[in-house]
């Protein structure tokens, strides 16, 4: 059987349910699970109707959710991505489970991915990377494989595993990566979980590189490939039927930026964008559903500074093990944040005074 999971926080509740009728219209035999890079969320659960998704797993439900202080020391979009591998070894061991795809929650699926399916199943993990040819152009040089060298030669937002020796190998080894490194932290040559498999080639030579263009089209690569077609008749990708779509840096703007520079005259492209924005704003909920692990427990929100700084000092780490709490006691990280580290820290703390934290 295959399962299929995405990662993501409350506010992407609209994408998630863009991304699951999308895969259940086109591959209803798929298992959809929804990992929420949140700790248990009553909110959230009491949101979603029942059977909107096969399975709900959290944050805490993983050996590395159970420590409090590995969760701190992660942004939204950290978290997000540092889970993604235990999860995936957790849903790969299980005994229904022998094929594993992750999605990312921007992704929509737009018709059946049994060839998909059929180059995983040929060896052992699967990846697609950013771009299938060099660019031709200075602005595709700058934009895009620039950009792809800093971020990683393949995009992890999609990934197939079969479940193999390999395959299981390669996750144990991306999984303790991701525990000990999994920073956007571009001036160190790391992004997030998605660097870190520009070694899958070399370490794990089972794997297959998909050069089917149909499949994670998005704005990276919308100059390299023929986007045509409606809704009605079917949208295409170089005459096969288009995969999926990855509306990556939606909320931002930049997704319309990038295809404003370089598909501004493809209507295909700019009916799908329009309709991703009409669709993912009709599933979203009315009311804001918070991200519990982006505030202390007594509601003030924590500045990526306070994470950052704890993440470098290991004796804040062993002082205030539960990071989150805020107790009555004169000591807490955040009273030690308030008081004392901007005494020791005065660099990190202009840098969130700058930003009105």
């Amino acid at each position: 059987m295959i399962h299929a999971f995405t990662s993501a926080a409350p506010n992407y509740l609209g994408k998630v349910r863009a991304l699951r009728e999308s895969l259940k219209k086109h591959c209803p035999e798929i298992t959809f699970h929804w990992l929420v890079a949140d700790v248990r969320n009553e909110a959230l659960l009491a949101e979603l109707e029942v059977e909107e998704v096969d399975e709900v797993l959290f944050a805490d439900d993983l050996s590395c959710g159970q420590d409090s202080a590995w969760l701190f020391t992660h942004s939204i979009v950290e978290l997000s991505t540092a889970i993604k591998p235990e999860a995936a070894m957790s849903l790969l061991c299980r005994d229904d489970c022998d094929l594993l795809l992750y999605l990312d929650p921007d992704i929509v699926v737009f018709s059946p991915l049994d060839d998909l399916v059929d180059e995983i199943r040929s060896g052992s993990l699967a990846l697609t990377p950013h771009l299938l040819q060099p660019e031709q152009e200075m602005d595709g040089i700058l934009d895009h494989e620039l950009s792809a060298l800093r971020h990683g030669v393949f995009n992890l937002g999609f990934l197939g595993v079969n479940d193999c020796v390999e395959g299981r190998e390669f996750l144990e080894w991306w999984r303790e990566r991701c525990r000990s490194f999994c920073r956007a932290d571009l001036a160190s040559g790391l992004f997030t979980d998605q660097k870190w498999v520009d070694f899958a080639p070399v370490f794990f030579p089972g794997m297959t590189i998909l050069r089917n263009p149909r499949f994670n089209v998005a704005p990276w690569n919308i100059n390299q490939r023929q986007l045509g077609g409606t809704f009605d008749e079917g949208f295409q990708l170089d005459g096969q039927p288009l995969g999926f779509y990855h509306f990556t840096g939606f909320d931002s703007g930049a997704h319309r930026g990038v295809i404003g520079k370089y598909a501004a005259n493809n209507k295909s492209a700019n009916m799908l964008i329009d309709w991703y924005e009409r669709r993912t704003s009709d599933l979203t909920p009315a009311a804001t559903i918070p991200w519990k692990l982006g505030s202390y427990s007594n509601g003030v929100p924590i500045a990526p500074e306070h994470r950052e700084l704890y993440r470098m000092r290991a004796d804040l780490q062993a002082t205030f093990p539960d990071p989150f709490a805020v107790t009555t006691a004169r000591f807490c990280l955040l009273r030690w944040m308030q008081v004392t580290g901007p005494a020791e820290h005065p660099e990190l703390f202009s840098r969130e005074e700058e930003s009105g934290v």
